[in-house]
């Protein structure tokens, strides 16, 4: 009998969970309110926050039924849309922002 491979998502899982919890070491815990987010402090936080920051805003504007696929090159393309849109109006709501420019 031949051995079968696991899934891929089975694979994954252990290395998801490891990075999740390198997220989440007590040194680098904090809470991002992205309802509370101004562009100014979108724009001057730390570069892991605005990848975490424009990786969850790339799910939150997909169409509810859209597959689970991150388009890299949407994803820079909004993210430079946001960026210049944010140098332009600093004191501006991130998700106001946002709502303005990926329609929601």
């Amino acid at each position: 009998m031949k051995a079968r491979l696991a899934p891929v998502t089975t694979l994954l899982s252990p290395i998801l969970v490891a990075a999740a919890l390198g997220l989440a070491s007590p040194a680098a815990a904090e809470k991002i309110d992205l309802s509370t987010s101004t562009c100014k402090q979108f724009l001057s936080s730390s570069k892991d926050d605005i990848t975490i920051t424009l990786a969850w805003l790339d799910a939150y504007y997909k169409d509810e039924d859209a597959p689970p696929v991150i388009d890299s090159d949407k994803l820079a393309e909004n993210a430079k849309k946001l960026a210049e849109y944010c140098v332009a109006n600093p004191t501006i709501g991130l998700i106001t922002a946002a709502d303005k420019l990926f329609d929601k």
